[in-house]
């Protein structure tokens, strides 16, 4: 075990932040094992210790109660200020689910429907065209638009199905005409931001293929559009200031706080070639619904606790368990006929739902659970939720180039001390 005293610690100083109301009072079907929690205890002090990270925390909760709760390192070797319960993480596309709940709020008020075109909201988007590259008779490639075969839709923007890819250099002709347009630095207003997307072609036809990329970002602004608001000031009104997430936004605006943002390793800032970690003490226009948001684990751990309880948290209901029943079920099965990219981050066991990856099959040589449904963002974070263990994990560090590695370690290690 890690350690009686500091678990009793850790909890005192999270009472009232991550301390949760029960989803259920079932017996977990899977129970974390001490000498297992040891081991994962060691994995990350290992990772601190050979220069890896500055630091981490990460939190097991289960049955509304944290179960693993532990700070590694530092938030940034430049202050050696202790890893603690308040450091300030860049959650990227952490805030995808944020913003799927959003919209999925609107579609239960029968304000939006998954199949509603995009062009309804963003009239713009009724005249994009798909990027083709076509070979001439001399030998040439050329970019050839052609029409859409049928409109881009909510559901589409959901599940990554609508065409709309991040741009990188490399990646074929449209995903270079993205990375041109050097959205991901751009400070745009989501108004300007769709604006200046549907200028762009899109990679595939709608519902053709899953290609990861700025989908959740056009669906903040039909959020906003239905809304009236701003994304942040819709979110803050009917998530997380009910939740208690105070310290979830778009960048950190009191300096005072400044020294509690974590920070990756100096030599570890580069998202891509061409784009750095975002610098989160600089005010943002752009709220961006697909990888804008920063917050703490306590914030996050409220929302993970949210969904695992079906939609509740502390008296008050958020969504119809029903609803996030439908954003956890697999949407680009077989019978869809969608292909995956090349890049498919869920990777081979998991489909994707509304905004989440969702388990379909177990991995070799484990008893992972099916319906365990769960996303990370690039800059290091990452979340799983086990209905079936009644349990969530949160793992908050700052490391772009090894977080999928750190990922799987650790995923595998807390599933072993489940006896999976």
């Amino acid at each position: 075990m890690f350690g009686r005293r500091a678990l009793i610690a850790a909890l005192v100083l999270l009472a009232g932040g991550i301390v949760a109301k029960a989803g259920s009072e079932r017996p977990a079907v899977h129970t974390l094992a001490p000498a297992g929690l040891a081991k994962v205890s060691e994995y990350i002090r290992n990772e601190v210790a050979t220069g890896k990270i500055p630091g981490a925390i990460l939190l097991l909760q289960q049955h509304g109660k944290p179960v693993y709760y532990q700070n590694f390192g530092v938030r940034d070797v430049a202050t050696e200020l202790s890893m603690s319960a308040d450091t300030i993480f860049r959650l990227y596309s952490m805030s995808k689910p944020v913003t799927s709940v959003m919209a999925m709020m609107l579609v239960e008020e029968g304000k939006l429907s998954l199949d509603d075109p995009v062009s309804k909201y963003i009239p713009a988007f009724a005249g994009m065209k798909v990027g083709i590259e076509k070979k001439a008779e001399d030998g040439k490639v050329a970019l050839v638009l052609e029409p859409l075969e049928r409109p881009i839709t909510i559901k589409d923007l959901l599940r990554h199905t609508s065409g709309l890819p991040y741009g990188y250099y490399g990646g074929g002709m449209v995903r270079e005409l993205y990375a041109n347009a050097n959205l991901f630095n751009s400070d745009l207003t989501n108004a300007e931001f769709a604006a200046k997307i549907a200028t762009l072609p899109l990679v595939e036809q709608p519902g053709t293929v899953w290609d990861y990329g700025y989908s959740t970002d056009v669906l903040g602004r039909v959020v906003e559009i239905i809304a009236g608001k701003t994304l942040l000031q819709f979110e803050k009104e009917r998530l997380l200031d009910p939740l208690g997430m105070t310290e979830t936004a778009f960048f950190v605006a009191d300096p005072a706080k400044f020294p509690r943002i974590a920070e990756p390793m100096p030599e570890d800032r580069n998202i891509n070639p061409t784009t750095q970690v975002r610098d989160i003490r600089r005010p943002a226009t752009w709220e961006s619904g697909g990888g804008g948001m920063v917050g703490t684990i306590g914030d996050y751990a409220r929302f993970a606790q949210m969904l695992l309880n079906g939609g509740t948290y502390d008296g008050r209901r958020y969504l119809k368990p029903e609803t996030i029943a439908l954003m956890a079920s697999d949407h680009i099965g077989p019978e869809t006929k969608i292909a995956r990219d090349q890049n498919y981050y869920p990777g081979g066991s998991s489909g994707f739902g509304l905004g989440l990856a969702v388990r379909i099959s177990v991995p070799p040589g484990t008893t992972w659970p099916l319906g365990e449904y769960r996303w990370d963002g690039v800059g290091g974070t990452f979340f799983f939720i086990d209905p079936e263990d009644d349990l969530f994990g949160i793992f908050m560090v700052q490391t772009p180039t090894q977080r999928g590695r750190i990922q799987l370690a650790l995923k595998t290690l807390i599933y072993q001390a489940m006896g999976r």
